[in-house]
């Protein structure tokens, strides 16, 4: 009876495919006695010559012959460094050809097992350089004996949720053509589903915040004693935001800082994340970037002398050229991100809003909004904007002068990445203006000053 309602409810066209619900595990139900299974004329007529080209494609493994890269002088190659072939072909399917800087002096030194203490802000290609070390050391050196279910061989902690996805994301389609498995864990998610997905299988690469990583850990359902890489990625903002005793409570959790590589990746190497450096590296080679290209060379950066009362205009009036294609406005309070968003929708702008306050699935929500184009306009805070990897940001309009001139590298990181152009540019009234010197003191690059109506030409 149950085959025969199902088989009249396809017959009587009362759902489409795309409405009908999809079960976790469809029962094999074969055709009625005396039928023929469902086949759509295009089905029926479709060439099978491409069968036979899938199948070859298959049975010829893919060689870094076949990723073919001109040498040129200054630059290095992803196929002159030791990588094995799997992550090689994943770098080829990403178009990956040429090291950024920081990879180019991470990569031969990383791979080598030293550990790094590295300067880099977001946009820089910091994340390919210590997942490729990870999985490249992985593939080469196979644990002994069996793994067992959250006992991951590498941890990478982030400051926020955002970072920490994107950071998976990066992960998964390095490893799309190797068995290597990543997982990752962070607040804002139901806790029982991370679980569930972190004991289904071994992991070789954890990504997690501090937080959720610790509840984890005292429910006693992850074991990092078998750790063989920490990665510790912006860690001056993990500094900022008061996570080091949490961090610091994982370390001691993993196996002696002798028997493990260590990489830390900040935006700026201050003193107070040097010292860090100390307490968990084994003579870390330090890897810096010279000042004048802490910010992006190709962004353009601008500050405009304006008062209070008149930015809100100015902001409306900006967004409404035709070259602000895709623009993120940060703030540096929540109160005054939702002042500006109601301005702008009061203005007919399409925008989106992310703050620490909302809930994790509407700021992912949003932010996928923003990386669709759905809107082009995205008001966000520094924490809550952590870790957002966005193509083709036109602008970063910061609407405010930051508190601390690191939060301006890290916020101006968002446009201008992989070598493309962008502007940012600062808006400012006489009292901010005091503290620009130490934001061009910290990029050593000073800004372009003009006025609202140079801006606006």
């Amino acid at each position: 009876m149950v085959v025969r309602r199902f088989l009249q409810r396809l017959k009587g066209g009362a759902r489409s495919k795309a409405d009908a619900p999809i079960p976790d595990a469809a029962p094999n139900i074969p055709p009625a006695a005396g039928k023929k299974p469902n086949v759509t004329p295009a089905a029926e007529k479709k060439p099978k010559r491409s069968q036979p080209t899938e199948n070859r494609q298959q049975r010829e493994p893919w060689t870094r012959d076949q990723f073919q890269v001109p040498s040129e002088k200054g630059k290095t190659r992803f196929v002159d460094l030791d990588i094995p072939d799997s992550i090689l072909h994943a770098t080829a399917d990403l178009n990956f050809q040429y090291c950024t800087p920081v990879q180019a002096h991470t990569l031969p030194v990383a791979l080598l097992g030293k550990d790094i203490a590295g300067q880099a802000q977001t946009g820089t290609g910091k994340t390919a350089a210590f997942l490729i070390t990870a999985f490249a050391r992985f593939l080469k050196d196979e644990p002994a004996g069996d793994r067992k279910p959250g006992t991951p061989r590498a941890l990478v902690l982030a400051p926020t949720r955002e970072l920490v996805a994107q950071i998976l994301k990066d992960g998964n389609a390095l490893t799309r053509h190797c068995g290597l498995h990543c997982e990752a864990v962070f607040g804002g998610m139901d806790f029982e589903k991370q679980l569930r997905a972190l004991q289904a299988k071994p992991v070789d690469l954890l990504v997690a915040t501090p937080g959720r990583l610790l509840d984890f850990q005292r429910r006693g359902r992850l074991n990092l004693r078998h750790a063989e890489i920490l990665v510790l990625d912006e860690a001056d903002r993990m500094l900022d935001m008061g996570f080091i005793p949490d961090v610091r409570s994982i370390i001691r959790s993993l196996p002696p800082r002798e028997k493990r590589q260590t990489m830390l990746f900040s935006a700026t190497l201050s003193s107070d994340v040097m010292r860090l450096a100390a307490q968990w590296m084994v003579d870390p080679v330090r890897i810096d970037i010279e000042p004048d290209n802490v910010t992006v060379s190709t962004v353009d950066q601008i500050a405009v002398a304006v008062t209070s009362r008149d930015r809100g205009s100015l902001l409306v009036k900006l967004l409404s050229r035709p070259d602000a294609q895709r623009v993120l406005v940060f703030v540096n309070r929540r109160d005054m991100a939702d002042r500006v968003t109601k301005n702008l929708q009061r203005a007919r702008v399409q925008c989106g809003l992310i703050s620490g306050a909302m809930p994790q699935n509407r700021r992912m929500k949003m932010l996928e909004d923003f990386r669709a184009s759905r809107i082009n306009v995205l008001i966000a805070t520094d924490v809550a904007a952590r870790g957002i990897h966005i193509d083709d940001v036109s602008h970063v309009v910061n609407y405010d002068v930051p508190y601390e001139p690191e939060s301006y590298v890290h916020r101006i990181g968002r446009t201008a990445r992989v070598g493309k152009t962008g502007k940012a540019i600062m808006f400012a009234c006489e009292r901010e203006a005091f503290s620009i010197p130490a934001i061009e003191e910290l990029t050593g690059k000073p800004l372009r000053w003009v006025t609202p109506e140079e801006l606006l030409a």
